[in-house]
């Protein structure tokens, strides 16, 4: 099955795009075991939704879903992989049901990414190495074209590294500039300040970012509401992470599905 899943991936982001017009990921992230979401990226305030990640994923995936993305919050506050082992049984219980996934959180070495490369899973999320190790970054795209994608997380333009704990001074664009050359399959691109808060997609700094690159830009943070959805869409985004509103029930996943 996995070997299926990952034809599909090859594919990229761009065809499953032309296809259904945007690509709706549900996310889960984890932390202590559990699938919680953070606002703006706070271990603080976090919220706790199950402690079965795997039923949730189960749920995504009968509702439509055809990629998850799934995040080691533990790990990225500890600047390496933490939940491994269940990060790896959402990896198996997703390609067993035909669906992909993309993994990110504390991948901040090349052993990391390679492990995590080696659980299976579609495709890994680099955000923090792809700007303190440009070099490795662009090795690691070159090694497993089609596998990277590289994370853009920004606050007032500026890309936020080491879970958002830190600013760098490189800014959103340069990085997405560079990430297009090194062979990056997409850019995740979340605007920090939106983050779980439900107060509205980034929709032109998204727009923007997507318009100076020829790779796939994934929109994350903020969305909560269809019409976000709607926004994103009609500026030919490829696809959006879906997190909170989905948690909440502001909108159901068959109906995003829907409006993508």
């Amino acid at each position: 099955m996995t070997s299926t899943v990952r034809t599909h991936g090859l594919t990229g982001i761009v065809g499953m795009a032309r296809m259904t017009g945007m690509l709706a990921i549900p996310a889960i992230d984890l932390m202590a075991g559990q699938a919680v979401r953070l606002a703006e990226g706070d271990p603080a305030r976090a919220t706790i939704y199950t402690a079965d990640p795997r039923a949730k994923l189960r749920e995504f995936v009968r509702a439509g879903a055809t990629r998850i993305h799934v995040v080691d919050l533990d790990g990225a506050f500890a600047g390496r992989p933490v939940q491994t082992e269940l990060v790896s049984s959402l990896v198996a219980e997703a390609h067993a049901l035909g669906a992909e996934v993309e993994v990110g959180g504390g991948l901040r070495d090349r052993a990391a990414v390679e492990a995590a490369l080696a659980t299976g899973t579609d495709y890994v999320v680099i955000g923090t190495l792809a700007v303190r190790e440009p070099d490795t970054a662009h090795a690691l795209c070159r090694a497993h074209p089609g596998r990277i994608i590289v994370a853009i997380d920004a606050r007032d333009g500026w890309v936020a590294i080491a879970g958002w704990q830190e600013l760098s001074r490189v800014p959103a664009a340069a990085l997405a500039r560079a990430a297009a050359s090194w062979g990056a399959v997409a850019l995740l691109y979340t605007d920090v300040a939106r983050d779980g808060l439900q107060v509205g997609a980034a929709v032109e700094s998204t727009a923007a970012l997507q318009r100076g690159v020829e790779i796939p830009v994934i929109a994350s943070g903020g969305v909560g509401s269809l019409a976000d959805l709607d926004a994103l869409r009609q500026q030919n985004i490829h696809a959006v992470i879906l997190g909170r509103a989905l948690y909440e029930g502001s909108f159901t996943l068959e109906e995003a599905l829907a409006r993508c």
